[in-house]
């Protein structure tokens, strides 16, 4: 004969406090919101020893409702698995828990009906605020949580049409410091390689930002300096003999026959730019022909002077961490374990794996952009009201091996 399961024991209510400690619900409620000076000091320890008899757990969901307050938060992310959205969330941690507050976490794993979706949950869940770095969320997706009254602050990127505070990274800045430490270091053909940015406004500052510094350097050149020009997505620029040349190649990760595309122009822009490999190729065979016709008087030294003399520096500059996985993966695949002799590297966010390959990156404070939404967010719900803020911070060059040549 099998035994019947046992059946969970029954929670404590605040019913059966009350009846243990022989005193009303609303002494316990009291008791509970630390309202300690309309009690006395007798009822008081009756009520500590009854809910300690008890087990008793008072249910805060219910108590945060019936005040109006429940303390939860929403955190709506586009993507768990990217390295900067793991480290923006030690920082909402943090801050929730010195300011009360929990976070309900969201992950749309870059799917916009998602997004939607997840923010459709949120508001049923009356939460007090919203904190949101989203894919390709608008305006009227937003609307409900900010018309609805639950305040909303964005990270990273802003939402047309939506005025909100926004806590992020100082995109423009950042893609200017990571352009001109290339241009500086002397590099010929730089290739800023970023995600689709029609709809990311951070993707779209970054790229911005980038082909105005190569579009200066274009207008140095044509002043009689040695600057560069900017082509189209996908492009070289025009730049004369001599000139930084710059271009722009969109890499959608979600798509990967897109992909495959874009690293084959890529590869092509290598080859067709040079470098040490390249170079002692094209030495080593003019020498085999120099040997047999010595009137041609060639040296191994002199035709490798020449080669060195005809290539092109190139580096690559990505938009994100993401990115450069990508773009490392494939150059190590392709090029072998000693790819940064024949292609630097510079990547926005700084992954773990980059100071082990030696990659130049612009490291993002994510912490404290985490830390500093939640305390938006805080003051917003504590009902402060001011005009919509911007709170942009500055990133770190971290100069390594791969640009540094």
């Amino acid at each position: 004969m099998s035994t019947p399961p046992l059946a969970a024991a029954r929670r404590a209510t605040i019913t059966d406090v009350a009846r243990e400690a022989g005193t009303g619900k609303t002494s316990i409620s009291r008791y509970l919101n630390g309202e300690m000076s309309v009690l006395s000091p007798e009822l008081r320890a009756r009520i500590e020893a009854a809910i300690e008899r008890l087990d008793y757990q008072p249910n805060q969901m219910a108590r945060g409702l019936k005040r109006g307050r429940n303390r939860l938060i929403g955190m709506l992310l586009a993507d768990l698995t990217n390295p900067y959205t793991v480290e923006v969330l030690q920082g909402v941690e943090a801050a929730c828990h010195a300011l009360g507050l929990m976070p309900l976490i969201c992950h749309a794993a870059n799917e916009v009906e998602m997004e939607r979706r997840y923010l459709q949950l949120l508001t049923t869940y009356r939460v007090e605020g919203v904190i949101v770095n989203a894919l390709g969320v608008r305006e009227e997706t937003l609307r409900p949580v900010g018309e609805g009254g639950i305040p909303a602050v964005l990270v990273d990127r802003s939402v047309e049409g939506l005025v909100a505070d926004m806590v992020g990274l100082d995109n423009r800045a950042a893609a200017e410091l990571g352009t001109r430490h290339l241009l500086d270091n002397g590099f010929d053909d730089i290739w800023f390689v970023v995600q689709p940015f029609e709809q990311v406004s951070s993707r779209q500052l970054r790229e911005a930002a980038f082909r105005e510094v190569m579009n200066g350097e274009s207008g140095k050149r044509d002043l009689g300096g040695t600057g560069g020009a900017m082509g189209k997505s996908g492009e070289g620029g025009k730049g004369g003999e001599g000139g930084a040349r710059g271009h722009t190649l969109v890499l959608n990760l979600a798509e990967p026959a897109a992909v495959e595309r874009a690293l084959a122009e890529l590869d092509r822009a290598i080859d067709a730019a040079g470098g040490p490999g390249a170079a002692v190729s094209s030495a080593t065979e003019h020498t085999a022909r120099g040997a047999t016709d010595h009137a041609a008087g060639n040296t191994l030294a002199s035709a490798t002077h020449s080669a060195t003399r005809n290539t092109r520096r190139i580096a690559l500059f990505a938009a994100n961490a993401p990115v450069a996985l990508c773009l490392a993966l494939h150059l190590k695949a392709r090029y072998g374990a000693d790819w940064q002799a024949r292609v630097a590297l510079l990547s926005i966010d700084d992954p773990e794996w980059a100071e082990l390959t030696g990659v130049t990156t612009i490291r993002q404070p994510t912490y404290e952009i985490g830390y500093r939404a939640v305390e938006f967010l805080h003051e917003r719900i504590e009902g402060v009201q001011t005009t919509a803020r911007d709170c942009l911070l500055p990133g770190e060059l971290i100069v390594r091996a791969s640009t540094l040549r």
